[in-house]
């Protein structure tokens, strides 16, 4: 059995044994590289994934575009997985409000114990969030949003090499390739047109925080979604990102295309800047 067919059965522990061996009998192979690089990132151990991208790049200069865009996603993932655990905050793209900052709270109080104040800080930012309207693949919505709770209406996005939290209202379009790599199981790469008209290319995470706690390999691959917690104002979904809207459900890497019916902004406010929620 081959590496890649150990991974089409989704047995990962076989894969990276299957794969691991590759390497050591043709070290100078890029693309063996590149295929353990994109295995460990599935897997969560992001040094070395991180380690395998670099000694790609070595090897072959033609990787170099993706060591930089995916070197960048790697040394976010500990950002990431910090904010979920309420100890950072993630950057807000924008402007921040006052309900976003009560999502970010809501992720502090979770971490402390304080499960009541949590929900209520999230009913309330939830309450509050603008309702933005658009098409999802041509489907027409009122408003849409994360179905993880805890994000409400924004999105998670790696652009410029920094973690980010990105409201909907602030974006005008998303363009989203269909996957292909073994990387898009972890990483969506996605353009973004701005509300202000500005584009840029950046990464969704394709994978809920959290996923990696659980055991079933097909949630790693983001195979599929499931719901983990007690009550509906605990439970949260880990595996492949879902967005919701009044219309529909949508899994990420299904969507090809999210339009948003948003209008420019005024002045210094508006979508070309960032800068850090300081809730």
């Amino acid at each position: 059995m081959t590496a890649e067919e150990s991974l089409r059965e989704g047995n990962l522990d076989e894969c990276l044994r299957l794969l691991q061996m590759q390497v050591r009998n043709d070290p100078s192979k890029a693309a063996h590289r590149v295929f353990l690089f994109q295995l460990l990132a599935v897997l969560g151990a992001w040094d070395r994934a991180l380690t395998q991208l670099k000694v790609a790049g070595d090897l072959d200069a033609a990787a170099l575009p993706m060591v930089q865009m995916y070197r960048e996603a790697l040394q976010c993932e500990a950002l990431r997985e910090a904010v979920f655990n309420g100890a950072r905050a993630p950057l807000i793209f924008g402007e921040p409000t006052s309900w976003l900052a009560l999502l970010v709270e809501a992720l502090r109080l979770d971490a402390a114990g304080d499960h009541a104040a949590a929900v209520a800080a999230r009913e309330q930012a939830l309450g509050d969030a603008p309702a933005t309207s658009g098409s999802v693949n041509g489907e027409p919505f009122e408003w849409i949003a994360d179905a993880d709770t805890r994000l409400g209406p924004t999105l998670e996005t790696v652009l410029n090499g920094r973690y980010y939290w990105v409201p909907f209202f602030r974006i005008r379009r998303i363009e989203i390739e269909a996957p292909v790599d073994l990387r898009d199981r972890v990483w969506t790469p996605a353009v973004f047109t701005w509300a202000n008209e500005g584009q840029a290319v950046g990464l969704i995470p394709t994978r809920y925080a959290g996923t990696l706690a659980e055991t079933k390999h097909a949630l790693w691959l983001a195979h599929l979604t499931e719901w983990i917690g007690g009550d509906a104002a605990d439970a949260r979904p880990v595996g492949q990102r879902m967005l919701t809207t009044d219309a529909n459900d949508y899994a990420l890497l299904d969507i090809r295309t999210i339009e948003l019916a948003v209008e420019a902004p005024s002045g210094s406010e508006g979508g070309a800047g960032a800068a850090p929620d300081h809730g």
